[in-house]
């Protein structure tokens, strides 16, 4: 499945995991490359890179926030463990 993942379904399957855990909570990437990739490593692991990427553009757009140890990153300069989170809603 990984090898025909689009970037749209990436898009829609990140989005609906944020959705379905609510504002204030995260995921981790795995979570999202697992939903396409199945839970064997040799399916959900090629996905990591594309849903990093695809993680990036939509914090770029306003749309998510990467978060690292409970902080914002920067989207073009950020190592190691990461969750998603959705954007803080505007008071």
């Amino acid at each position: 499945m990984s090898k025909t993942t689009m970037p749209e379904e990436l898009e829609a399957t990140m989005l609906a995991l944020l959705e379905e855990r609510g504002p204030g909570k995260t995921i981790g990437p795995a979570d999202v490359a697992q939903v396409l990739g199945g839970n064997q490593p040799d399916g959900w692991g090629p996905l990591m890179q594309p849903v990093r990427k695809m993680a990036v553009r939509l914090m770029k757009e306003g749309r998510i926030v990467i978060l690292r140890k409970g902080r914002l990153v920067d989207p073009d300069d950020f190592r190691g463990t990461y969750r998603l989170a959705l954007p803080p809603a505007e008071s």
